[in-house]
């Protein structure tokens, strides 16, 4: 869940009682519909602090209703609980081999260093 186990609601009627909806010019392709009218549509979910921009159709109608479909998506991700981690062993094959590793790598570094000189 979220932050203080608080479940947002996924609902149409509370999201847009939550929203603040925002309509701006948006910027792309589409003309002179798209220059003139404000087109492009801001969400601001108060309660969860969650900020959805849409601007892909050329109608504000359309983008009104992609946003509030990705705040959906996004509040009910939230609210989905994470799974807790089972934590396992490592395997002892996976330890012998890594240790096999690690003597093959430290002798290929031995033979890296200068020899030793004998002095009598």
């Amino acid at each position: 869940m979220t932050e203080g186990n608080t479940a947002y609601p996924t609902d149409e009627e509370s999201l847009r009682e939550d929203t603040d909806v925002q309509f701006f010019i948006g910027s792309g392709k589409g003309g002179q519909n798209r220059n003139k009218v404000e087109t492009a549509v801001r969400l601001f979910h108060r309660p969860s602090k969650i900020m959805v921009v849409a601007q892909r159709q050329r109608s504000q109608a359309q983008n009104l209703q992609d946003a509030f479909a990705r705040l959906k998506e996004k509040l009910e991700e939230l609210n989905t609980p994470a799974l807790e981690r089972i934590p396992t062993k490592v395997p002892r094959s996976s330890k012998k081999k890594r240790l096999q590793t690690k003597r093959v790598r430290s002798g290929i570094k031995q033979d890296r260093r200068r020899p030793k000189i004998d002095e009598e």
